[in-house]
């Protein structure tokens, strides 16, 4: 336990946890998730299969202090070699993500999702433009000139998420002790996400958790 000085007297630290495993995807997903070209004039851009099998890991039930007003923070989303990068973001409401134009040709970002309808319009190489997003949910991201262009958005209320690395890994730092409900989402999972109650003891210390997606 660390002691805090605080004028005169000393205050105790709270404990906490950290959270941390591995997401084995091993289903990859359909083709038939791609935005249909209906004009027929998309050049097909297959992403990276290790891309799609990014898994986003966070708490359901979050301690109260997570949902605190704290600085609004920035996010990128760049457009390169005509994919979005990185395929999958996750943010907390209220973060601005920008959409730079990293191609010799022109974009139009867009999305017709519930949580955040938005379309950027059509912008040149060199030129960025920027949304906020202020409500939590699933945002999927297009382009409206290139159909193979797809990437997911992720807002959370609160701060306890983690994008899994290329190898699955993840971990989630600074949870309070308490009981919680841990999630994962992954774009080839279709209906409840994978869940696993977490207990972080009192003393604080790391949990394991990894989960298989098949």
């Amino acid at each position: 336990m660390v002691l805090l000085a605080t004028g005169t007297t000393m205050t105790a630290r709270p404990a906490t946890g950290s959270i941390r495993g591995r997401v084995d995807v091993r289903v990859g997903p359909s083709e038939s998730d791609r935005r249909p070209d209906i004009t027929g004039l998309g050049m097909p851009n297959p992403h990276d299969p290790a891309d799609r099998r990014r898994s986003v890991v966070y708490l359901e039930t979050a301690p109260r202090a997570a949902f605190d007003a704290r600085e609004e923070p920035h996010a990128r989303m760049d457009q390169r070699h005509e994919s979005f990068v990185p395929h999958v973001l996750a943010i907390v409401a209220g973060t601005t993500v920008d959409f730079p134009n990293d191609d010799p040709t022109y974009h139009s970002v867009f999305s017709l999702s519930k949580t955040k309808p938005f379309d950027l319009g059509r912008y040149a190489a060199g030129r960025s433009k920027s949304v906020r997003f202020d409500r939590p949910g699933v945002v999927r991201v297009f382009c409206d000139i290139h159909s193979h262009m797809s990437a997911f958005i992720l807002v959370f209320a609160h701060r306890y998420f983690a994008v899994t690395d290329g190898e699955g890994r993840y971990r989630l730092d600074g949870v309070p002790p308490g009981t919680y409900t841990l999630a994962v989402w992954n774009e080839t999972v279709r209906g409840d996400p994978p869940r696993r109650q977490i207990v972080i003891p009192e003393g604080g210390g790391d949990v394991d958790a990894d989960f298989t997606i098949k």
